[in-house]
């Protein structure tokens, strides 16, 4: 058909022609509908979150610049040298030095845990653009894990830029002593596309059997990114490792805390902490895994 198509592009062109509109009947319905049900799904949402909202939101400039911190409890501005990451917090025997109510230990610990985090990067790659990736990598991995467990969602506006890095990456493969990132275009692309897919098609099989919905989208485009970073090949160890995780911390705090079981479990952090240990030590665990079973 190639051939034919080559030697008569009359013919090509009228195929093309007929497929072609069909498509766009396609496209028509496409167009009309579409707006429609989007704007249906947000009716939908404000419904939702009229009454869910907090009222005491605060009002003004409010992003990650401006206003500067102040304490919770009394509102006194935190001076500079009282905001130096773990040393103030000793410093300050855990208390505010204004009102003396306690500092959550919350702050110290995320602290604790970014600069334990990207240590253990930078020891493991060694100096060079795969250390500095993989440690901006951890970074994001811990903001996308503490806002799901506090609200039970993933910001696009840190796991989109995390999935567009990982693609970008692809374009440097092969990278002079990379051996973890920077992986082929088609390994990250692929990987981008299963690790979405693979998760919301057990969001739509749960939903069409319960008639719930067992998960979020950001937790889709976390897994995307995922695979854009590692390769697809990452996948099935990030979903197995996160999903065990996951499974026996919930029974865990249901069985010890008497949890509701109706409860939402965020699943990004577990997600997120596979991915890391599979960026580090992937390639090992397959192997290991590997020798066992020969």
């Amino acid at each position: 058909m190639a051939e034919m198509f080559t030697e008569a592009p009359v013919i090509f062109v009228a195929v093309a022609f007929a497929f072609a509109l069909i498509v766009g009947s396609f496209l028509n319905v496409v167009i009309y509908r579409l707006p429609i049900m989007m704007q249906r799904e947000w009716r939908d949402q404000c419904e939702e979150l009229k009454d869910a909202l907090p009222s005491d939101l605060p009002e003004g400039r409010f992003d990650l610049v401006m206003p500067r911190s102040r304490c919770p409890s009394c509102g006194q501005l935190i001076k500079a040298w009282r905001n130096v990451p773990v040393l103030s917090y000793l410093l300050l025997s855990a208390r505010c030095a204004n009102c003396q109510k306690s500092i959550s230990v919350r702050y110290p610990l995320v602290e604790m845990l970014t600069a334990l985090l990207a240590a253990w990067c930078a020891w493991h790659f060694g100096f060079g653009w795969e250390a500095l990736l993989a440690i901006g990598m951890s970074c994001a991995l811990v903001a996308i894990s503490l806002i799901d467990i506090d609200h039970q969602l993933i910001p696009d506006s840190i796991v989109l830029p995390l999935l567009w890095v990982g693609l970008i990456m692809s374009l440097f493969h092969p990278m002079a002593g990379a051996e973890t990132l920077f992986i082929s275009p088609r390994d990250a692309i692929i990987g981008a596309l299963a690790g979405y897919l693979s998760l919301w098609s057990v969001y739509q099989l749960f939903k069409m059997i319960t008639g719930k919905e067992g998960m979020g989208y950001g937790d889709f485009k976390l897994l995307a990114a995922l695979g854009a970073w590692l390769g697809w090949q990452s996948l099935h160890i990030i979903i197995l490792m996160s999903a065990v995780v996951g499974a026996i911390v919930g029974i865990a705090m249901i069985a010890l805390r008497g949890r509701d079981r109706q409860l939402p479990i965020p699943f990004g952090p577990y997600l997120a902490a596979a991915g890391w240990i599979t960026m580090l030590y992937g390639d090992a665990m397959w192997n290991a895994y590997l020798d066992q079973i020969q």
